[in-house]
């Protein structure tokens, strides 16, 4: 069994959003074309509390982009985004929502963020991720979204600490590059720990492949 988790398609984080990723609306045809070739599709959306900490407006003084300790943690403060029933935590309205089997949330703790869509940012607290795919017997997951070098690669990096064989596809990610080369820093960390880059294109290809194999 394989999955494909579509990381953060949200309004927040597409053009116009609050905190909008460059281009980051085309990655959302990508998702749509991958959806008819995986057994599973499982969506993850931040889900932040009114008044998170992430929020650069609960720090007096601070600014979007600076970096500060929480509960022990390095922390960028961000734009209030994806607040719990706004809009902006919407799915894309373009994405194909009908072949979405779960969606998950994440970021519901003020005092922590969660990047990844297994845990929290201090691996204390999980998500339903996991269970999931593992009750589901999925071996292989096909990981996209927004942001590549946030919650893409803390998504891809934790699938593969759970024994998933892990791929990203690449043109369906785009990156904040908050530090210039962040992006190519995140890429080159998945490849690192064994997860496979390659464009939609390929994969569906070689998907189509196996299984007629």
């Amino acid at each position: 069994m394989n999955a494909l988790i579509l990381v953060d398609l949200q309004y927040d984080f597409m053009p116009g959003g609050a905190l909008a990723v460059t281009d980051g609306d085309q990655v959302v045809a990508v998702a749509n074309r991958l959806m008819p070739h995986v057994d599973m599709v499982v969506a993850t959306k931040d889900w932040h509390p009114t008044k998170h900490m992430s929020f650069a407006s609960q720090h007096e003084g601070r600014s979007v982009g600076e970096v500060v300790q929480l509960d022990g943690l390095d922390q960028v403060l961000w734009p209030d985004h994806c607040i719990q029933g706004t809009p902006g935590a919407d799915l894309h309205k373009a994405l194909n929502t009908q072949r979405i089997h779960h969606v998950v949330r994440k970021g519901t703790n003020t005092r922590i963020d969660s990047y990844s869509g297994f845990f929290d940012n201090g691996h204390r607290q999980t998500t339903e991720l996991a269970t999931l795919l593992r009750k589901s017997d999925v071996t292989d997951v096909v990981v996209m979204g927004l942001a590549t070098d946030y919650c893409v690669k803390s998504t891809a990096l934790d699938a593969v600490e759970f024994g998933l064989n892990t791929t990203l596809i690449n043109d369906g990610c785009r990156g904040v590059d908050l530090n210039p080369g962040d992006v190519d820093r995140s890429v080159a960390d998945m490849q690192a720990v064994g997860v496979r880059v390659m464009d939609a294109n390929r994969w569906i290809d070689e998907s189509g492949r196996t299984r007629r194999d």
